[in-house]
């Protein structure tokens, strides 16, 4: 007898979009790189130039983080075989917690696996059913499945319009608990929250804010130390959350509050109790990726002034940026094929950027990502540029 293809099979054969687009030589993820993230990195045993790493002060492969993972392996080995909940804390964990909080002005840190799992953990945690939890549209996917862990109500506010998140707020009920959960930075579009609009309307509403500030560390603020900081509203944000994937040269995450409310994380957040400890090595990553920010200031300037020059050079280009204020440059394209056309050609020209699709934005914002670090040159960034006008014009789209 002919067995039957069980649901799953049938289900997942039915997916060939990929298959679709590897067939035209287009498909543009899980490209192999076979070096550091540097500014150069080598594909297929060729030099690139890279665009599209999130490592904002360039600090991979910097031989101080190097060394202090090195020496944490050394001490503690690879891993903590647990959780930090029963046998995974150790005390360069507590310390790494103590120089984020110091960081962010918060009075204690925690820290997670990976980013993600701060939001997962974190953004459900506090409300029950009768409270709301609310977005603003373009929140991260981190921020999004955290609510949806959620018995809350979950509303959505247009991108950054304070407008539209007063009239959520003016409906809901004044005694329940509101948790507004906002990027710092938008990570596809580049553009700044209103944490002071926010803040004024929270304080309006008798709201609880808390702030991710995955793109923002390293970038915003005195010394990189985020949004808050940036806008001089520390102490009226009440959650602080960041990663280490980006400015900070290794892999986990953080919340940062006063002691009461990390006291109570540290007893109900399910991904911090059920998952197991971040790494050693990666700990002490962070700990010196912090001591080489707070000590080399120049770092985040030089990224500036790469910022502000590629942003007016490729707007005079005719390119359409949105509303972009940051590293996170986005080349609005509008178009799928041609988005995917046009990173393939840009790594043929020895550039490297990031093609972004729906569902991540909408179909009719489709994108290019060219992301900036602090170790770029100015030569580096002409060249991207050249190469950019260059592919762009052939495809129509300056």
């Amino acid at each position: 007898m002919k067995s039957k293809k069980n649901l799953l099979i049938q289900r997942t054969e039915k997916y060939t979009d990929p298959q679709e687009i590897k067939a035209i030589g287009l498909y543009p993820y899980f490209r192999v790189i076979e070096s550091d993230q540097d500014t150069e990195v080598v594909m297929n045993g060729k030099k690139v130039l890279m665009f599209g790493s999130n490592s904002y002060l360039g600090l991979t492969n910097h031989p101080k983080i190097k060394e202090a993972a090195k020496h944490a392996i050394d001490k503690y080995g690879t891993s903590c075989a647990g959780s930090r909940f029963l046998n995974g804390t150790l005390d360069i964990h507590i310390e790494l917690e103590q120089k984020l909080a110091d960081l962010v002005g918060k009075d204690a840190a925690l820290v997670y696996s990976t980013g993600f799992q701060v939001n997962l953990g974190v953004v459900p945690t506090f409300t029950g059913r009768n409270d709301y939890i609310i977005l603003d549209e373009l929140d991260h996917a981190s921020i999004i499945e955290g609510s949806r862990l959620s018995f809350s109500k979950v509303l959505k506010y247009r991108h950054n319009d304070m407008e539209s998140l007063e009239k959520i707020l003016q409906r809901c009920e004044p005694d329940k608990m509101k948790l507004i959960v906002v990027d710092g930075i938008f990570s596809m579009d580049g553009d700044i929250v209103n944490l002071p609009g926010i803040i004024e309307l929270s304080q309006k509403y008798g709201g609880t804010v808390m702030v991710d500030d995955a793109h923002s560390l390293g970038v915003l603020g005195k010394e990189g130390r985020g949004t808050a900081a940036h806008f001089g509203l520390t102490d009226h944000t009440d959650l602080i959350m960041g990663t280490f994937s980006k400015s900070l040269a290794s892999i986990g995450g953080f919340i940062a509050s006063d002691h009461a409310t990390i006291n109570f994380l540290q007893h109900h957040s399910r991904t911090l109790i059920f998952s197991a400890s971040m790494p050693p090595a990666s700990a002490a990553s962070v700990i010196a990726a912090l001591d080489i920010m707070l000590s080399e200031p120049e770092r985040i300037q030089h990224l500036w002034d790469l910022t502000h020059y590629a942003i007016q050079h490729l707007r005079e280009a005719g390119f359409d940026l949105g509303a972009t204020q940051t590293p996170i440059i986005p080349l609005m394209i509008r178009d799928n094929m041609k988005t995917f056309q046009i990173t393939k050609a840009l790594l043929d020209e020895g550039i490297f950027v990031n093609p972004v699709l729906s569902p991540a934005v909408a179909e009719d914002s489709t994108l290019i990502r060219f992301n900036l670090m602090a170790t770029h040159t100015f030569e580096q960034v002409n060249i991207a540029i050249e190469k950019l006008i260059k592919v762009s014009k052939s495809q129509r789209v300056i």
